[in-house]
C-alpha cells in the first residue's frame, strides 16, 4: 500500500501534473531518484496515471452525464461496448449493477446529435435514460481533486510546485494533424519527457517547448491525474445528486468541492441541480461525511444517492485487473502503431 511519502508525491502531481522530478522531490524533502522510483513504481502497478486531454470547450463540446437503467442481464455487455467509446470520459456501474452512470461529450446545441445517444435507446438492453448538461465544474486547484487520501501540502509547498505557472488565459488553439502525435505522446504518459515528445513529433525542441506553451496557456491542453482510490484505502465511491435553490448553487457547490470526500462536484441540469461524486473508506465513512458534513450545507433540499458497484472508467484510463491503463481515444495510439505515426483511419475530435 503507498506510504506517506507516496501519497505526497500524488498530491504534488494534482498540484502541478508535470512538475519536474527535482522540484517535486525539493517540495516533499526526498531526493530526486527516490521521488522518481516512487513514481514509476505508482505507475507500474496501476494506482496513477498522468495524461494529457484537449478541453472539450476547445472544440466547441460540453459534458452530459448520462444515467442508463439496463437489463441486469444485458448490462455487462453494453457497459464493455461503452467505455471503449472516446467520446465517453468516465463510467461506473450503480444500483446494484443494473444502472450506468457515464459522462460523454457532445455537442451543446442538442445532445441527440451524437451517434451514441442516438443508438442507445434502441439498445434492448436499455430500459430508462436520462441526461443532462454539465453546467459548471466548482473548485479550483487542489479544491477540485479528491485528496481523502492524505498527503497533505502546505501552503509553502504547493507555491514551489506551481511556480511560475499562470491560469489559462485563452483563446483556444485549433488543434491540427500535425498535433496528433503529440497529443498520443501526452494521451499515453502525461508526464512524458520532451525528449520523447521530439522523438514521437520529429519537431525540434524548441517547436515542442512552444507548442506545448501554446495549449496549455490557452487551456487548450489540460492534465488528469487519475487514482485507483482501493489501494489507498478507499473502497465506498458514491454518486451525490442533490437539490438546491437555485440563489445557493454556487456557495453551495463550491462548498461541496471543498471536502476532501469530493472527487467531483458540478453544476448539472434536470431535477437535481448538483452532482457530486464521494470517495470514501467505507459505510460508516460515507454515513458519517452524509450526515455530518453534507447535512449540515444549509439549503439542501434533496437528494438521492447511488453507491458504484464497480469502476470502469475515468477521464483518460481504464479500469481493468485492478489496475488503470490507457483509454482508447482520437489522441491514443493503438498497439501496434509506429511512434509519429498517424493511426489509419483516425478521426479528429
Amino acid at each position: 500500500m503507498p506510504d506517506a511519502l507516496d501519497r505526497q508525491i500524488i498530491r504534488a502531481l494534482q498540484c502541478s501534473a508535470r512538475a519536474p522530478f527535482a522540484r517535486i522531490a525539493e517540495a516533499v524533502g526526498a531526493s530526486e531518484q527516490t521521488v522518481a522510483r516512487r513514481y514509476q513504481a505508482l505507475v507500474r502497478s496501476g494506482v496513477v496515471r498522468v495524461h494529457g486531454r484537449v478541453t472539450p470547450a476547445s472544440y466547441g463540446q460540453v459534458e452530459w452525464v448520462a444515467r442508463i437503467a439496463c437489463r441486469p442481464d444485458r448490462v455487462g455487455a453494453l457497459a464493455e461496448a461503452l467505455v471503449r467509446r472516446p467520446e465517453v470520459s468516465f463510467a461506473r456501474l450503480a444500483s446494484g449493477g443494473s444502472e450506468i452512470i457515464c459522462l460523454l461529450r457532445s455537442s451543446a446545441s442538442d445532445s441527440g446529435d451524437t451517434v451514441l445517444l442516438k443508438e442507445l435507446p434502441r439498445t434492448s438492453a436499455v430500459l430508462n435514460l436520462h441526461i443532462d448538461m454539465i453546467l459548471h465544474g466548482f473548485g479550483t486547484g487542489l479544491s477540485a481533486e479528491w485528496n481523502g487520501y492524505g498527503g497533505d501540502l502546505t501552503a509553502e509547498q504547493q507555491a514551489l510546485l506551481t511556480a511560475g505557472a499562470e491560469p489559462p488565459s485563452g483563446p483556444y488553439r485549433e488543434i491540427t494533424d500535425e498535433d496528433r502525435p503529440l497529443l498520443a505522446a501526452l494521451a499515453e504518459d502525461g508526464r512524458a519527457t520532451h525528449a520523447r515528445l521530439v522523438a514521437e513529433t520529429g519537431w525540434s525542441k524548441g517547436r515542442v517547448l512552444r507548442r506545448l506553451a501554446a495549449l496549455e496557456e490557452s487551456g487548450t491542453l489540460a492534465y488528469d491525474v487519475d487514482l485507483l482510490s482501493e489501494p489507498l484505502g478507499h473502497h465506498l465511491h458514491a454518486t451525490l445528486w442533490l437539490r438546491v435553490p437555485p440563489h445557493r448553487l454556487e456557495a453551495v457547490g463550491e462548498e461541496i468541492a471543498r471536502h476532501d470526500q469530493i472527487a467531483f462536484a458540478g453544476a448539472i441540469s434536470g431535477p437535481h441541480n448538483i452532482m457530486a461524486i464521494a470517495i470514501c473508506r467505507d459505510t460508516d465513512d460515507l454515513y458519517r461525511f452524509l450526515t455530518r458534513q453534507i447535512a449540515s450545507i444549509p439549503d439542501i433540499v434533496g437528494y438521492e444517492v447511488s453507491i458504484r458497484v464497480r469502476g470502469l472508467k475515468q477521464a483518460g484510463s481504464l479500469i481493468t485487473g485492478g489496475r488503470l491503463t490507457p483509454a482508447p481515444g482520437p489522441y491514443v495510439r493503438p498497439r501496434g502503431t509506429g511512434r509519429g505515426e498517424r493511426p489509419r483511419g483516425s478521426q479528429g475530435t
